[in-house]
C-alpha cells in the first residue's frame, strides 16, 4: 500500500472526482448509539469539489445519528474502489434542496422538493483511499494472483490521497 501525501489538493481531489463518476449509489457509514451502520445513498449529480451531497429525511434514525456523530465514510464501487472519510453536516437549504431535486425522489421519499422534512448531508471530505483496477481484466488477474499465490503481475494499486490541507 502506498501513502500518498499529496501536496496538490486539487490533483488528489482531481482523481477521486474520476474515480467515482458515473457511480450513483454510494454507501454512507455512520456511528450509532448500537455501533456502525451503513446505507444506500444516491449522490448527488454534482461534480466532486471535496464535498458530497445527499438528501435524507429529517425524520430518521440517520439524521440523528448525524447530529450527534458526524464523523463518516462514504464508499464507492465500480471499476475502482473508494472509500472517504469526512464530516457530515447537516444542511437545511431549500435552493440548494430544489436544485438537486428530481422526479425519482418524488417516488423513492413519497414527499416533494417543498417538503420541510427534508435536509441535505453534505459530507467534507478529509481523506479518500482507493484501489484502482482499471479493467475487469485486470481485476481478474489481481485475484487470481492473490488466490495462488503467483507473486507475477501483481502489483498494488492502493491509493490513500489527503483532500483537505
Amino acid at each position: 500500500m502506498t501513502d500518498k501525501n499529496v501536496t496538490d489538493d486539487q490533483d488528489a481531489i482531481e482523481k477521486v472526482r474520476d474515480l467515482i463518476k458515473g457511480i450513483d449509489i454510494a454507501m454512507l457509514t455512520s456511528l450509532t448509539k448500537d455501533g456502525i451502520v451503513s446505507r444506500p445513498m444516491k449522490t448527488q449529480e454534482v461534480e466532486f469539489d471535496g464535498d458530497l451531497w445527499f438528501l435524507t429525511m429529517k425524520d430518521t434514525e440517520k439524521y440523528d445519528e448525524l447530529k450527534q456523530h458526524p464523523q463518516v465514510n462514504v464508499t464507492y464501487a465500480g471499476q475502482s474502489y473508494v472509500s472517504i472519510r469526512g464530516t457530515a453536516e447537516l444542511i437545511n437549504d431549500r435552493g440548494k434542496i430544489k436544485e438537486f431535486w428530481n422526479v425519482a425522489y418524488e417516488k423513492l421519499l413519497d414527499t416533494t422538493s417543498d417538503d420541510p422534512n427534508l435536509i441535505l448531508i453534505k459530507v467534507k471530505a478529509e481523506t479518500a483511499e482507493y484501489w484502482d483496477m482499471g479493467n475487469k481484466l485486470k481485476l481478474m488477474k489481481q485475484i487470481i494472483n492473490k488466490l495462488t499465490g503467483n507473486k507475477a503481475e501483481t502489483s498494488d494499486t492502493n491509493e490513500i490521497v489527503k483532500l483537505q490541507g
